[in-house]
């Protein structure tokens, strides 16, 4: 009996193996957010009770963002000098840069908050009015009565809140910088050098651009994750969105339609962020 053989034809395989991994490659999950973000957005508009939960707790968006922006701006601020002062070879900034970081680091977020809103800001401003007496005496009359005018009572509640998260992120920036400044190869600084330029020179013009283009990515993740964290001032009363969903709820006791609006509030925030923090990722390998 003669064998009949069968052909393959390589180009249909080729596209069926293609179109699998196509499949196999879509972002599924993104989809399946998206359909739980539909859904609550046609639940929100074709129910009262979800409309209303929406309206209401929406209110708090404006505190949220701005509370979130203004932290993570100071805390680079924060991180980028904490960093440089981890590299330093200078034993008093690195061990105070090293303290700052690890203590930080050592202490949950939550309690970084109470003590540092409750504890940390008061002992501040009795340090101005001490600072502020001292000037008056030392016959600096103007500034040290800007300085004892300051009192406890001024320093709302939103700007500790603010002062917090850019101090405990701040630490976590500071690993990040020191990460990207050290992923820079040493002859980078050398050539610097050798050109002429002074250290902080050779840092702001050589080391820093290369160093911050890496970390650009971490930095966005970091972001991210600030905006969850940001719920957390809540307990200081700062009526960011999660602290209007909590009132909210504790006034109707619709407790289901305040937290998946709240839910779906900050979903909708970090998944928009995630991707336009892959986007960056994406551009940067490109560019690469």
């Amino acid at each position: 009996m003669a064998e009949q053989f069968q052909t393959v034809d390589p180009i249909i395989t080729a596209d069926a193996l293609s179109s699998k991994r196509r499949l196999r490659d879509l972002p599924w999950w993104l989809f399946a957010l998206f359909l739980i973000a539909i859904y609550v957005f046609f639940a929100i508009s074709a129910n009262e009770d979800y409309n209303a939960a929406f309206v209401f707790i929406k209110t708090g968006l404006i505190i949220t963002i701005k509370t979130t922006l203004i932290s993570y701006s100071i805390a680079i601020i924060f991180g980028l000098l904490a960093g440089l002062g981890r590299i330093s070879k200078n034993v008093v900034i690195n061990n105070i840069a090293r303290l700052y970081v690890e203590l930080i680091r050592g202490i949950p977020i939550l309690v970084l908050i109470f003590f540092i809103a409750l504890v940390g800001v008061p002992v501040l401003v009795n340090w101005l009015n001490d600072f502020g007496f001292w000037l008056s005496d030392n016959g600096v009359g103007f500034f040290g009565k800007l300085f004892t005018a300051v009192t406890n009572q001024d320093i709302s509640m939103i700007t500790r809140a603010i002062i917090a998260l850019a101090v405990t992120y701040g630490a976590y920036l500071a690993e990040i910088f020191r990460a990207g400044i050290q992923s820079i190869v040493k002859g980078q600084m050398e050539a610097a050098r050798s050109l002429g330029m002074s250290y902080g020179q050779s840092m702001r013009y050589v080391i820093l651009p290369q160093a911050i283009r890496n970390v650009l990515p971490a930095l966005g993740n970091d972001f991210v994750a600030m905006v969850k964290d940001s719920s957390l001032v809540s307990v200081l009363a700062v009526r960011d969105i999660t602290q209007v969903a909590r009132l909210y709820a504790g006034s109707t006791f619709r407790f289901r339609e305040a937290y998946i609006v709240l839910a779906v509030m900050y979903l909708t925030m970090t998944v928009m962020l995630s991707l336009l923090v892959q986007l960056l990722e994406r551009r940067l390998k490109t560019h690469e």
